[in-house]
């Protein structure tokens, strides 16, 4: 009987430390007097599914039929992939820069996810040409200065960087949380 209260006890001061400790990383305060806590939860997917899911609770507009957490999480991996393993070759335009994008393997399935839909949106937003095509297993790129002002920035930023450039990221990731495409 003595084991059962002991291991009781136990569990009870277990519990009454774990929540003790969580209430002090919920107030921000320090961890066992090392400093504070770290502002991000996770990986950075995680970090921004965590942000959203708060902006999505504390807006009283939000349509919980329609929200698509799992939706913006397979496109944080996509892009996730696409930075770790987008195949690309490059070569320099009179005006800009070609890109041709493996549409193979995993990193493949995502560019051909994410280049088509994010070509159009940065050309709006810097004024460049953008086009996309597709040539048998490999994507086309075309991104180009019609002014020739910008062609060194075009070709420094290279894929990765276009794929970046624009700051359409954040209401796109808000959009497919709710539901509601953006692009």
């Amino acid at each position: 009987m003595w084991k059962i209260i002991g291991g009781m006890a136990a569990g009870l001061t277990a519990l009454t430390l774990g929540g003790a400790l969580w209430a002090q990383h919920n107030a921000g305060g320090s961890h066992g007097g090392h400093g504070t806590i770290p502002t991000e939860p996770g990986d950075a997917g995680f970090a921004a599914i965590t942000e959203i899911v708060e902006i999505l609770r504390e807006d009283p507009a939000t349509d919980w039929s329609r929200v698509d957490i799992d939706g913006l999480r397979e496109h944080l991996v996509d892009m996730h992939t696409l930075v770790e393993g987008a195949v690309v070759v490059a070569s320099a335009t009179e005006q800009g820069l070609l890109m041709r994008v493996s549409t193979t393997g995993r990193a493949g399935e995502a560019a051909s996810r994410m280049v088509p839909a994010h070509g159009p949106v940065m050309a709006g937003e810097t004024g460049w040409r953008s086009s996309v095509t597709l040539e048998g297993e490999e994507i086309l790129w075309h991104v180009e200065d019609p002014t020739g002002a910008e062609v060194a920035q075009i070709r420094a930023l290279g894929f990765f960087g276009l794929m970046a450039t624009g700051d359409h990221h954040r209401p796109h990731h808000m959009a497919l949380a709710r539901g509601v495409p953006l692009h």
